[in-house]
């Protein structure tokens, strides 16, 4: 069980009657019970941890500033839309006094990290995408711990209670929460880890007007490990705890709307839709439990999926074998030109080159897939049979097989 400040102190009330126009009448010995009902609806609901956190986030904004003006964000212009309301929940949700953060697993059985990796006819997929998309799930769950929450301040006879669930749907810095919160630590490569779960979760957020106890942040456990940090294809980890969202695979393959830089695609291999590797190198992740829900396992298509195979998929059959899939929102375009990437990074093959050949004559590409397309072709046509991986990906093969042989 996680540990918990006191529901207030002297001075948090001072704090909180500025901040609320009218003070939450429930005393300290009620917020306590409430707070440890909420954990228990939390689990009842399917989160595998739920933290209390404060909303101050001043600490973060000089660095948040810092990566914005460094770019890092790259074509993620929502991320700089806002200004810094990502710092201030209380400006997002006016009222706001605690963030309640939740964590969910998403790590599906049988995930074949390794063997996918191993075999570049193969698309690799990020393991948070292989399922049903989170967003909804969570968001909805998140709702209904919040009318819990409420039903029971009615009891009480406070009928003010205010709250509002966010999954990945509003500038909020989730990641610094979460760390107060004792969901886990930030990590190097600036995800949280929790020392018995990993790293393989969701996270969201149920903002609400109500001053409960706080838990107390993890102590980091990274120390001197760096592995994420040399494992990462692009190196876009390009300090300790700061990811260059550019160098990013993950960016350049969901984010991203337009050409992939060439410096990168050969360094993608063949991950079509994110990538793990610095989770896959952890060794926090060696205890990380799979998930306990069935939507977020892979779906059979998505297995171990041949290259080529998914390269031949119309936009009609894309848009109904991902439906409900986080995968969807990139578009049928942008899959082809992940897989075109990938197709051009796979070992020399002729029938790969007539998969390109005959895409290239499809009325569902533009000039964009095209470009990708051509590329590929020339790398297949430039070389002989060969080791098509590179040695930063044999690494974290090896990582995988030594240190997750459950889901290798």
């Amino acid at each position: 069980m996680t540990a918990t400040t006191p529901a207030s102190t002297p001075d948090q009330h001072n704090d909180l009657t500025r901040q609320s126009p009218e003070p939450c009448p429930l005393t300290a010995a009620q917020l306590d019970v409430l707070n440890r009902q909420i954990k228990q609806w939390g689990q009842e609901l399917g989160f595998a941890h739920i933290g209390v956190a404060d909303i101050d986030l001043s600490q973060h904004e000089a660095g948040l500033q810092q990566w914005l003006d460094n770019g890092y964000h790259g074509e993620m212009n929502y991320m700089a839309s806002h200004g810094m309301m990502r710092a201030r929940p209380d400006e997002l949700h006016p009222g706001t006094l605690r963030v309640i953060c939740a964590r969910m697993d998403y790590l599906p059985p049988e995930a074949g990290f390794a063997s996918n990796l191993t075999n570049p006819n193969l698309g690799y997929i990020s393991r948070y995408a292989g399922g049903r998309d989170y967003h909804k799930l969570m968001r909805q769950r998140l709702k209904k711990l919040g009318d819990k929450i409420a039903a029971h301040c009615q009891t009480l006879g406070f009928d003010d209670s205010n709250f509002r669930p966010f999954v990945d749907s509003a500038p909020i810095l989730e990641r610094p929460l979460a760390d107060k919160a004792g969901i886990g630590w930030t990590g190097k490569h600036s995800l949280i880890l929790h020392p018995d779960a990993g790293s393989w979760f969701f996270l969201g957020e149920l903002l609400i007007n109500l001053p409960l106890p706080l838990d107390i942040a993890i102590e980091e456990g990274c120390n001197t490990c760096v592995a994420c940090i040399k494992s990462c294809p692009t190196d876009a980890i390009v300090e300790p705890y700061v990811v260059d969202a550019r160098r990013c695979i993950s960016y350049l393959t969901i984010e991203l709307q337009g050409v992939i830089p060439e410096e990168f695609r050969a360094l993608i291999g063949n991950r079509i839709y994110g990538c793990d590797d610095c989770q896959l190198v952890c060794p926090v992740n060696s205890k990380a439990p799979l998930t306990a829900e069935s939507d977020f396992h892979t779906r059979q298509t998505l297995i171990q999926p041949e290259l080529i195979d998914l390269f031949s998929w119309s936009e009609p059959y894309f848009l109904r074998q991902t439906e409900g899939s986080a995968i969807r929102r990139i578009g049928h375009k942008r899959w082809l030109r992940n897989i075109a990437i990938a197709l051009g990074n796979a070992p020399a093959n002729p029938d790969i080159i007539a998969a390109l050949e005959q895409r290239k004559l499809s009325d569902e590409v533009d000039d964009m897939v095209l470009e990708h397309i051509d590329w590929a072709l020339a790398q297949q046509k430039k070389k002989a049979p060969q080791e098509a991986l590179s040695r930063k990906t044999q690494r974290v093969i090896r990582s995988v097989q030594k240190g997750l042989p459950r889901d290798a």
